[in-house]
């Protein structure tokens, strides 16, 4: 798992701080080789995340998910929503894009942009674009495995929230092996435990389990 945490602002200076897990493959000398610092973390996405953002200098944040890729525009589109003062308290994200061409991605994708408009939910692999001082004032990312991005979302609030003229494209990898269907409903699942009052690691540990049932 990998948090990208950036001094976005006028462009005068980008940095990349990668999060890793005790990472058994090149990730961490093919980060520092792109120049991007690389800070240790303890397992799950909340603490990586506020690893990555603790480590960082920048006055704006862009937190990222590994398996997610900013698409062509994302620069302008940050820099457009970073110049302007007002939105140094609301938070923007992108555009979920999944890698493959299926139907079914297309509908996920789909899905996903309602959801973040109607209900005030993007998720972790639309990236997120806020600046420093405003992540501070509503508490960050919580030091949890799952459901960190929905606690942040909540914090922020659906009108503090803008769509981003950008794609974020995810990879597909774990619908594929998971199934388009039974993902998208096992997700749907923990977030609703979530709003009904489940501790997240119980959520997460259903969520493992069952990840694991199907392997």
């Amino acid at each position: 798992m990998a948090a990208v945490a950036g001094g976005v602002g006028h462009f005068s200076a980008i940095e990349i701080v990668i999060a890793d897990c005790e990472s058994d493959d090149a990730t961490v000398a093919i980060a520092r080789a792109a120049g991007a610092k690389v800070v240790q973390a303890a397992i799950g996405r909340g603490r990586q995340l506020r690893a990555a953002v603790a480590a960082s200098r920048g006055a704006w944040l862009l937190a990222l998910h590994a398996d997610t890729v900013l698409g062509a525009g994302w620069g302008a589109a940050a820099a457009e929503f970073t110049v302007d003062p007002s939105n140094r308290a609301r938070a923007g994200y992108g555009r979920l894009v999944f890698d493959d061409p299926s139907p079914w991605a297309r509908r996920i994708a789909s899905a996903a942009a309602w959801r973040s408009r109607r209900l005030g939910l993007p998720y972790g692999d639309q990236g997120l674009l806020l600046a420093r001082d405003f992540y501070q004032q509503v508490g960050g990312y919580p030091d949890w495995r799952l459901m960190e991005d929905v606690a942040l979302a909540d914090r922020i609030g659906r009108r503090r929230l803008v769509a981003l003229d950008f794609d974020a494209v995810t990879s597909a990898d774990r619908y594929r092996h998971e199934g388009w269907l039974r993902r998208p409903l096992r997700n749907l699942t923990c977030l609703t435990l979530y709003r009904l009052g489940m501790d997240p690691d119980r959520i997460l540990r259903l969520y493992e389990g069952g990840a694991r049932s199907r392997r």
